[in-house]
């Protein structure tokens, strides 16, 4: 499927801002899932200094501003070709060894709850319980907007049994790391099929399963990512993979928003026709 994106973050500020440092993680990669045709990240109000790879290998962009600036928006637009594997990303690659990705981080720390859910997940392969544990996750969180924050840990989200799809993903990531199982956080863009207008970015979770790599599982929605899905980064948790994430020095007051639209590309709607 050949899906079109636009992006655009705007951060407004109600005074100058003296200095301000981010991180854009907003350029999705090539890889076994999906092609990327054409991508572009423009920034208006600040200044791209660089570009580079992390150590999960995600592209970033590093931005800075000095000055008299009142509002920056930062716009990614393109278009990319996905593949339905049944959510089976594969082989694990790159720099950073897989026993890092049993590693906690404060978001994804278990405690009583999560130990919980993962000892009540049965299954006769790693698979078979890493399907029942996105089920379990599932029945047991509701997806609320605007009931967590990004600060929020899968403890927390558990025990309040509600959530967005970054909390679905800290728990699964927390649970399956508990059962020994690695598992990795996924930040990218969903299509939704009543509505190509969104007011965020997705997020799901990977386990590294014997014989297939690493597979998707999206405790949300309780599926596994198929072509609907482009990928962004990964990481151990949400910090890793955050789509705007830095430093900003000054009073300076501000207001985020966001405009996400997702939808077929037209060009693949008039070949279908």
């Amino acid at each position: 499927m050949r899906l079109k994106i636009s992006h655009t973050t705007e951060y407004l500020y109600d005074e100058p801002v003296p200095y301000l440092l981010q991180r854009l993680r907003l350029t999705p990669i090539s890889g076994p899932t999906q092609k990327v045709l054409n991508w572009s990240v423009k920034v208006d109000g600040a200044k791209i200094e660089t570009g580079y790879f992390d150590q999960y290998g995600n592209h970033v962009d590093l931005v800075s501003v000095e000055g008299a600036e009142h509002v920056i928006r930062i716009t990614a637009t393109g278009e990319v070709d996905t593949l339905d594997k049944a959510g089976v990303f594969g082989a694990h690659l790159g720099c950073t060894p897989l026993w890092l990705y049993l590693r906690d981080t404060g978001r994804t720390k278990p405690g009583k709850p999560v130990k919980d859910l993962a000892k009540n997940v049965k299954g006769d392969s790693e698979l078979a319980q890493m399907h029942a544990l996105m089920d379990a996750i599932h029945e047991a969180v509701a997806y609320n907007p605007g009931t967590t924050t990004t600060e929020t840990t899968a403890e927390e989200a558990l025990a309040a049994k509600t959530g967005v799809c970054q909390d679905h993903a800290h728990i699964f990531i927390s649970a399956a790391r508990f059962s020994g199982i690695p598992a990795r956080y996924v930040s990218g863009y969903l299509l939704m099929e009543d509505r190509p207008e969104q007011v965020a970015t997705h997020a799901w979770a990977e386990a590294h399963v014997p014989g297939l790599g690493w597979v998707g599982f999206d405790a949300a929605n309780n599926v596994c990512p198929d072509d609907r899905y482009v990928r962004i980064a990964s990481g151990l948790c949400y910090r890793d993979c955050a789509p705007v994430s830095g430093m900003r020095i000054g009073p300076a007051g501000e207001n985020l928003t966001v405009s996400l639209t997702v939808k077929p590309s037209q060009e693949q709607s008039q070949t279908q026709s």
